[in-house]
């Protein structure tokens, strides 16, 4: 059982920056993968980062390329998103997620561990 828990959610103004923070609890051989995913009112989830565990794979969605940047510290079993030049059409509610065979890492469909998520409103 993995459970996830975000936060650094808040609200900014365009062009601001913001840290997503999300701690791991559990066991870490129940996931391969971890990502964070965004959902805006009226709109699906979409993928916005993702890692594996040994850091070598990145994966950004085009939308966030330049401006996003997905981290992690093994030794606090947190996985971060670093967020510059934000825009307003990047507010939505930010999820956490884990999973371990992960097909393609900017889908939803094979994570299976999620965090409650944490709200991100930039304001033009």
């Amino acid at each position: 059982q993995v459970v996830l828990v975000e936060s650094g959610g808040g609200s900014v103004q365009a062009g601001g920056s913001l840290r997503l923070s999300c701690v791991v609890f559990g066991d870490a051989y129940s996931y391969y993968y971890m990502g964070w995913f965004r959902q805006a009112p009226g709109k699906e989830r979409e993928g916005v980062a993702a890692i594996d565990t040994l850091g070598v794979g990145l994966y950004y969605a085009d939308s966030v390329k330049g401006r996003f940047t997905i981290s992690q510290d093994k030794a606090k079993n947190t996985l971060y998103l670093q967020m510059n030049s934000l825009k307003p059409e990047d507010t939505a509610m930010y999820y956490c997620a884990a999973g371990l065979w992960v097909s393609t890492p900017l889908s939803d469909r094979d994570y299976k561990y999620w965090g409650q998520g944490t709200q991100v409103t930039v304001s033009s």
